[in-house]
């Protein structure tokens, strides 16, 4: 065989070899694209910071507990329920700012509201905002992966919300925001001395008088 012929065939080889590689590679990362979904940017909340800081908050649990925090006139936290106090502003304002930071994990089109635990809610919360608007949403089971909550925003949507944030909300239903008060020490009082005991008086003894 010439030396030319094996030169063609040789390149030959070569460019169908190349061909080949470039052909399949393409097809795989257009199977690639077909195949892996985009990731998705969008983050959303429970309740949108658009509507402003919270002002009050009220959590309702279905025992029958309740607690309330709202800001008074003067921009501070008090206690409203279970009992008008005065509140503790790191607690209540800790609580306020969890607001806007529950993060929606998971939207459910279809659920049978008795299995997530909102035919009959375990929680309601209500929130006003500086803008005037007031906020409800329904709170129900803990979701089987324990990362978060079912809940039922007003539009009537089935969401599954971050576990962390709503605890740090629904712990004030045990632990309400009291404001720490100092305990008074306790009052000295000293022990009066027992009298003295009066003395036991001997009668005189009578001195018979001579008769005459």
């Amino acid at each position: 065989m010439r030396r030319s012929t094996i030169v063609f065939l040789l390149l030959f080889i070569i460019a169908a070899g190349a061909y080949y590689f470039l052909k399949n590679r393409k097809e795989a990362e257009t199977f690639d694209i077909l195949i892996t979904p985009e990731p998705t940017s969008e983050v959303s909340f429970l309740f949108d910071a658009t509507e402003g800081v919270p002002t009050s908050l009220r959590i309702e649990s279905k025992a029958g507990e309740v607690v309330e925090v709202a800001r008074n006139a003067d921009n501070v936290w008090a206690l409203i329920l279970p009992i008008e106090a005065s509140a503790d502003q790191g607690m209540a304002e800790a609580a306020a700012s969890q607001v806007t930071t529950m993060r929606v994990q998971d939207r459910i089109p279809n659920v049978d509201l008795e299995v997530v635990g909102l035919k009959s809610p375990e929680y309601i919360l209500t929130i006003k905002f500086t803008s005037g608007v007031e906020r409800k949403a329904e709170v129900g089971v803990i979701t089987p992966s324990e990362g978060g909550y079912y809940v039922r925003n007003e539009a009537g949507e089935i969401l599954i919300v971050s576990r962390d944030s709503l605890d740090a909300l629904l712990g004030m239903l045990t632990n309400p925001p009291y404001l720490e008060t100092p305990t008074p020490s306790p009052t000295v009082t000293e022990t009066p001395l027992p009298s003295p005991t009066p003395e036991a008086v001997t009668p005189a003894t009578e001195t018979a008088t001579p008769q005459p």
